[in-house]
């Protein structure tokens, strides 16, 4: 059962991710729950807001820090 929510998480692209939460980042750096309330207040799905959830509670301050603990989120088409 993990392997499927895996693969289901993994289709789930850098892209979607910044459409989800660019809000967060409108005037500046974004905590862990900052994000995951802006991706909440897009409708994400709940693949992205479980790869989310993953995330470490912290302050990061551009979008593209996201990536260093998603390296295996692809980007998109």
């Amino acid at each position: 059962m993990a392997d499927i929510d895996e693969q289901r998480i993994q289709q789930v692209t850098r892209i979607e991710i910044i459409d989800a939460v660019d809000t967060a980042f409108a005037d500046s750096s974004a905590t862990k729950q900052e994000i995951i309330t802006a991706a909440v207040q897009h409708e994400s799905r709940d693949d992205v807001l479980a790869l989310l959830d993953r995330l470490p509670a912290r302050t990061f301050g551009h979008v593209r820090d996201l990536w260093d603990y998603l390296p295996d989120v692809p980007l998109g088409e």
